[in-house]
């Protein structure tokens, strides 16, 4: 039975997994008395149930003749069209909202971003906070499970900068496993491995919220998206929530999950296994959440020497604290604001540049995780061949050492991360261009564009000098923002190598 179900097409499966997710907000909805919000999602989960079982026996057994073709456009359908299915019964359930508005909710929510266009998040039902929270988690384990069963085999989505040059006999074990299994034997491998981690996750980090104290929901879409880096709350962020700085705390340590593929899995090529401590990404992660809030906090520090604010310097803990998590959040663009961030401000009375947490969010966390971004391998890379760079301005005849490997992420893997970073610059050129003529301000546009691209939906709301509501901008501006966050979570590569003349030849 369950080969015959593996066997079906893969958007075939992502439309049944969607429609049995709707049962959990039905049942949430039903027990607290909500009939008129549980029926649209009971009824859809019917209709769309039906419709994926009739598309299955039509579908099964029909393997398509070029496979990386065929699932590269299934991630793109799974982003833009997915989400029209997802979008029926919160639009249906909310009863206030136009569809085309709920099914950007859907891109928002199912790519990670996290952005919405409901700014009173107390003015929305809980089933449905609890409906975005549930897709946010979904999008989040399907960009775990493909990242690694579909991308990595094409050296797409930051693979391709380990990879890079690399000799034939350093991925062997790599080159039998996709020689070997097939597409939908490696999701099946993979989703067995992945899927259980993931919500062991998930549910370990509500009990620890639920434990410091917060309200048992709140906590359970916290941690939900948390561990998919969306940034969805129930509450409007973290300072409304009533975990407080034990809750901040266990959030910061599960954002590490972000960080690098190898704090919950090991990684593809067999030698790179037990590296956790030597990983570049994590590297660059412990390095980026020390400089950057004490720079900031050094910042404000002087302010408050100039104020000669002595008796405000106990405040300053707390300000520290809330620098470090929120650097730590929007790195792994989850998005998350500490509620101590702002007492940065109110302590030293210098206010806090959102250009920072706009850097922040373009750097991004780990490849194969559910961070957005550049990611910090290709930063890695990056800072790595400039560093070998200014070394041999000084002595030119000098030798890289740290091994074959630096030497071809220096080399090689640095080379098409500059590719990437200029696809990503420009990127952000012409989304910006194209909110720039639907009539959005420059300034909002740029806030808007980073945070799509690098699916960081929160930075709409700090990173600007006042918040900006989506909900103003026009519907030619939601599309544009809607594929800029498909753009942003599968990435320019993988949206080029659609192009590639071998994927359409017969």
């Amino acid at each position: 039975m369950l080969k015959r179900i593996t066997d079906l097409p893969f958007f075939v499966l992502l439309m049944g997994i969607s429609s049995l997710a709707m049962i959990a907000p039905a049942a949430f909805a039903l027990s607290h008395g909500h009939h008129a919000i549980a029926r649209p999602f009971f009824y859809s989960m019917i209709l769309f149930m039906l419709l994926t079982t009739l598309i299955g026996f039509a579908t099964h057994g029909q393997q398509p003749r070029r496979v990386a073709r065929s699932h590269l456009i299934t991630l793109v359908g799974a982003y833009l069209i997915l989400p029209i299915l997802l979008a029926v019964p919160f639009h249906e359930a909310h009863g206030r909202t136009t569809f085309f508005d709920a099914w950007f909710e859907m891109v928002s929510d199912f790519t990670t971003t996290g952005s919405t266009l409901y700014d009173s998040p107390w003015r929305m039902n809980a089933a449905l906070h609890l409906w975005r929270a549930i897709v946010g988690w979904m999008g989040g384990l399907f960009i775990w499970i493909t990242a690694v069963a579909i991308l990595a085999p094409m050296n797409l989505g930051g693979f391709e900068v380990r990879n890079a040059g690399a000799p034939q006999g350093t991925v062997q074990s790599f080159v039998q496993i996709t020689r070997v299994a097939n597409t939908s034997e490696r999701l099946t491998r993979y989703t067995l491995q992945l899927a259980p981690l993931y919500i062991g996750l998930t549910f370990a980090l509500w009990v620890g919220l639920s434990a410091v104290g917060e309200r048992p929901f709140v906590a359970l879409i916290h941690a939900m998206s948390t561990m998919s880096t969306s940034g969805i709350s129930a509450t409007g962020g973290l300072y409304w929530a009533n975990g407080g700085v034990l809750g901040e705390i266990l959030i910061f340590a599960f954002m590490f999950f972000a960080v690098s593929r190898l704090t919950f899995s090991s990684d593809i090529l067999a030698q790179e296994r037990g590296r956790l401590r030597k990983d570049p990404e994590i590297q660059m992660a412990l390095l980026l959440i020390t400089i950057v809030p004490t720079l900031l906090y050094l910042r404000h520090y002087v302010g408050v020497l100039e104020e000669h604010r002595i008796d405000g310097l106990l405040t300053g803990l707390k300000a520290l604290w809330g620098s470090v998590f929120t650097v730590m959040s929007f790195l792994t663009t989850t998005g998350f604001e500490s509620r101590y961030w702002s007492m940065v401000a109110d302590w030293s009375e210098l206010s806090t540049p959102g250009l920072v947490l706009l850097g922040l969010s373009i750097t991004g966390g780990g490849i194969a995780t559910t961070a957005g971004g550049v990611k910090l391998l290709r930063v890695y890379a990056l800072f790595r061949h400039s560093e070998r760079e200014l070394e041999r301005l000084i002595h030119p005849s000098s030798v890289g050492g740290s091994g074959q490997e630096a030497r071809r992420i220096r080399r090689q893997g640095a080379q098409i991360a500059w590719v990437f970073f200029m696809l990503f610059a420009l990127s952000i050129v012409g989304v910006l261009t194209a909110l720039s003529l639907t009539g959005v301000q420059f300034e909002n546009a740029i806030v808007l564009t980073v945070a799509a691209l690098s699916t960081t939906g929160p930075l709409v709301e700090i990173a600007a000098e006042a918040p900006i509501s989506i909900s103003g901008v026009t519907n030619e501006a939601k599309m544009v923002l809607a594929l800029a966050m498909v753009l942003g979570r599968l990435e320019a590569l993988a949206i080029i190598a659609l192009f590639n003349p071998d994927f359409w030849r017969k």
